[in-house]
């Protein structure tokens, strides 16, 4: 595949409280389908930086990309003139900040989905499988998530005197 034939994105991911992991998937603009944050690489920018910074342009987030490619899914994307093609390298974005206004907020939903429940709302096999692989993270986490605790106030008997 030529340079034009690949995209970049970010698997947006987040851990509960309770050490759940969850997994941000946007709407495309043209359909309306869950899809994650990708795009055209950039001039001046490593992969993984592309792929945060289509991040923050279609879901408003931000936080710590990783380097190394979670994988690779493949998809036709519906173009005027002809169907194209397309190979994305994904990486993973661990969110840290979510904006309540970005770029493209008018032309997108955004939402938090189980692993489960996104790998069967993507329409690409390929996305979903790849999406369905990160379970094993969730268990893999779980313990350094500290639990809450419920804080008791206590109050001090009155005095006698």
């Amino acid at each position: 595949m030529t340079r034009g034939d690949k995209q970049v994105g970010a698997l947006c991911l987040r851990m509960t409280r309770r050490g759940l992991l969850r997994v941000l998937l946007v709407t495309s603009r043209d359909t309306g389908r869950w899809v994650i944050p990708k795009g055209w690489p950039m001039t001046g920018l490593d992969d993984p930086a592309a792929a945060a910074v289509e991040a923050l342009q279609e879901a408003g987030v931000s936080g710590r990309i990783e380097f190394a490619s979670a994988g690779t899914y493949r998809y036709v994307k519906a173009d005027v003139a002809v169907d194209k093609p397309l190979s994305v390298t994904v990486y993973r974005l661990w969110v840290e900040t979510q904006g309540r206004r970005w770029p493209e907020r008018a032309a997108r939903k955004r939402r938090w989905f189980t692993i489960a429940r996104a790998a069967a709302l993507v329409a690409e096999p390929e996305l979903a499988a790849l999406i369905a692989a990160h379970a094993d993270l969730e268990s893999k986490h779980a313990h350094r998530v500290k639990p809450r605790r419920k804080v008791a106030r206590v109050r001090a008997p009155a005095s006698p005197l």
